[in-house]
């Protein structure tokens, strides 16, 4: 049993940054997910286990980053330059065996999510 918790969230102008927090219970692969209201929630960002290895959809590349800190159990997602299309909640996951994933399905544990807004 994996727990997550998100935190991080909130309201920002477009051009400005965020740091979500997703704080795992247990060395898990993490993906940050998010959802648009009306839309499926997709893939934005995953890690490895030990952080070494790192994936990101087109729409985060060069603008977010990923990260983890096994001795805080914490895996973060930092959005820079964010714009309006980013608004979403955000949502991380685990899986429990190695390998990056962009799909849904091979993650078994999700957290409740967190609320990104960007504003024009």
């Amino acid at each position: 049993q994996v727990q997550l918790v998100e935190s991080g969230g909130g309201l920002v102008q477009a051009g400005g940054s965020l740091r979500l927090s997703c704080t795992a219970s247990g060395r898990s692969v993490i993906g940050w997910f998010r959802q648009a209201p009306g839309l499926e929630r997709d893939f934005v960002a995953a890690i490895s286990m030990r952080g070494a290895s790192t994936d990101y959809a087109d729409s985060a590349k060069g603008r977010f980053t990923i990260s983890r800190d096994n001795a805080k159990n914490t895996v973060y997602l930092q959005m820079n330059n964010l714009k309006p299309e980013d608004t979403a909640v955000y949502y991380c996951a685990a899986k429990i065996l190695p390998g990056l994933e962009r799909d849904r399905a091979p993650y078994g544990y999700w957290g409740q999510g967190t609320q990104v807004t960007v504003s024009s």
